[in-house]
């Protein structure tokens, strides 16, 4: 019997987000949700930092805050408005399949 914890981080880790609750010189402590019958448990592991990447799902917001910005101030100096929202995708254009 092993007294330590074994391998299979990766069922649980590999391609989710997490918060970092601890920083050591080599590793990072990481708080992630893991399903465990219908339930989310708060599962606190740690990770060596060649393990780790920094999400990129912020960067489409930030770029999107910034393209706003130059818009809004664009629309006050020539003081008409514009819309910074976003606007759902039509639908695509109709066509016919051959069978």
């Amino acid at each position: 019997v092993v007294s330590t914890q074994s391998t299979g981080h990766y069922k649980v880790c590999k391609g989710k987000k997490g918060r970092v609750y601890n920083v050591t010189k080599r590793a990072e402590g990481v708080i992630l949700n893991k399903r465990v019958k219908g339930r989310s448990l708060a599962k606190k592991i740690n990770l060596r930092v060649e393990h780790i990447r920094q999400s990129k799902c912020r960067d489409d917001f930030l770029k999107r805050v910034k393209e706003n910005e130059a818009v809004k101030k664009e629309a006050k100096a020539s003081g008409v408005y514009e819309s910074t929202r976003r606007a759902p995708v039509n639908p695509s254009s109709t066509h016919t399949q051959k069978k």
